[in-house]
């Protein structure tokens, strides 16, 4: 027999609503605008107004006793959190407002529409797909190729990831290729056919592409070097790579120089060959680099205040429309039972287009402030024209404790956003670090201790390249007390090899 009992327990859940408010955190200003046009495409209520040439609102900073951005918060009400139903009068009779605007803002009233171009580059496949189609191929082997472009990486290689456990990546096998052709297609074809057709696609630009690794791939390109029969550094390098390529990757220079009894001066010349291949073919088909749009400006006057306006020139100014408004407020005051579902239907609507409005709105107010306190922390920095000496320790927890919010909420905001100052562009997470104790006692951020090995690396003698251990000894003789693991760590993330392969002749 079954024991049936009853219990009680207290559960977090998040409603659909901050749902939807934190995923809208979570895009760059440039990201929003598709977001929004996708929610007017499905929901008929939103719609858009008048084009404001006002793109950026901004507040100044003001001192160490006072913020700003405390206004703005409580301004904007937080209606996500209650998930409480809104009344249809409060729909009709509030007073109509833009979330893209507030009375504490301070705008400036001849702000030019900030906009970047974007550049339209066609995707690495579409690009390889048109060469594809321009080569003398049979109707298999260009089944084929579009199979075999399809597999290619982001890098333009024909690999894979190992497994899920690891990033290291390892040359997709014919067999799998030819396997798949068989299976999907239920085509016969050989692993020959298979191997011709990545030889024509090794033929199509960029030099390189469809590659199986790097050794394949730097080959490729010299190979189809005009001046490959004619020049001694070029078939140089090419003996290199396809002879001696561990030795070369471990820079055991003297030992390829031995075996190919060449001089230091010939090595020399291939190295620089070498250096100049490109080792990511398919890198210059990728669209994300080619536009940072910031979310926010950063300005100082005369009197070093700093100002922050924050982009909205991505983010359309929506409203409900007044019809659907009027449709519902005519049903509330008749007997709407005979047509119940179409008031649900635009009732739902309603409520959907008013929550994401709010969620909008929540979003400028909870970024603002986040980039608000970002300026204050690190103001001598920003007056410093971007001295890293000058960046103070700070960490997410630091700006959640001080605007009352959540360090996941912190994590979100920051995250993929850039503020653009006078002496440059910033991604908002630069201005987090941990902070590290010199020798006075003092507190800096591991920025400036990253600089100050970044720049002992740079002048050091690259025949006799500095070990972590003299790394060590020479950051102590700088003040900064680090154990050797942590120098190891900060080279690592700074992208600088180890001693061995900093070596040069």
């Amino acid at each position: 027999m079954l024991k049936q009992t009853q219990s009680q327990r207290l559960l977090q859940k998040l409603s659909p609503q901050q749902i939807q408010y934190i995923k809208l955190l979570e895009l760059p200003t440039i990201l929003l605008e598709s977001r929004i046009k996708e929610e007017i495409e499905e929901n008929p209520v939103l719609v858009l107004e008048e084009e404001n040439t006002k793109n950026f609102v901004d507040e100044p900073i003001l001192d160490d006793n006072e913020n700003s951005s405390n206004k703005l918060e409580e301004e904007v009400a937080n209606d996500l959190q209650n998930n409480q139903e809104i009344s249809l009068e409060e729909y009709i009779h509030q007073p109509e407002e833009d979330y893209r605007s507030s009375p504490n803002y301070d705008e400036y009233e001849n702000e030019d529409r900030y906009e970047r171009p974007i550049v339209q580059v066609n995707s690495m496949y579409e690009d390889l797909i048109n060469q594809l189609g321009m080569l003398e191929l049979t109707e298999l082997e260009y089944i084929i190729g579009k199979e075999i472009i399809g597999e290619l990486d982001e890098d333009g290689y024909l690999r894979k990831q190992k497994s899920n456990e690891t990033k290291e990546k390892v040359p997709i096998p014919i067999q799998s290729i030819t396997d798949y052709l068989v299976c999907h297609y239920q085509i016969q074809v050989t692993d020959e056919m298979v191997e011709s057709v990545l030889k024509k696609i090794q033929s199509l630009e960029p030099s390189g592409i469809g590659a199986r690794d790097l050794r394949e791939c730097l080959l490729i390109q010299l190979q189809r070097n005009p001046a490959f029969n004619k020049n001694r550094s070029i078939q140089v390098a090419h003996t290199i790579i396809k002879e001696y390529f561990d030795e070369l990757t471990k820079k055991h220079y003297e030992k390829i120089i031995n075996k190919l009894n060449i001089s230091s001066e010939e090595m020399k010349e291939a190295l620089n060959v070498i250096k100049h291949l490109n080792q990511k073919p398919g890198a210059q088909f990728d669209t994300k680099v080619l536009t940072i749009v910031p979310d926010f400006i950063l300005t100082i006057d005369d009197d070093n205040q700093i100002h922050i306006k924050l982009n909205k020139g991505n983010a359309p100014m929506l409203k409900l429309d007044q019809n659907y408004l009027n449709m519902l407020e005519k049903y509330q005051q008749s007997n709407y039972n005979e047509a119940k579902e179409t008031y649900q239907f635009v009732k739902t609507r309603v409520d959907s287009a008013k929550f994401f409005i709010d969620a909008i709105r929540q979003r400028s107010a909870t970024l603002y402030k986040i980039m608000m306190t970002i300026a204050h922390k690190q103001r001598d920095f920003f007056l410093s024209d971007g001295d890293d000496a000058q960046l103070k320790p700070m960490i997410l927890e630091d700006v959640a404790n001080e605007i009352g919010m959540d360090i996941s909420t912190v994590s979100r905001s920051v995250n993929s956003k850039y503020v653009e100052c006078p002496f440059g562009i910033y991604e908002l997470k630069f201005f987090f670090s941990s902070s590290i104790t010199t020798d006075s006692g003092d507190e800096v951020s591991n920025k400036e201790v990253k600089k100050v090995l970044k720049e002992i690396i740079d002048n050091e003698d690259k025949s006799k390249p500095y070990s972590d251990e003299k790394l060590e000894k020479l950051m102590k003789d700088r003040g900064y007390d680090i154990a050797r693991r942590t120098i190891a760590k900060y080279r690592e993330q700074l992208g600088i090899p180890v001693a061995r392969l900093r070596k040069e002749l």
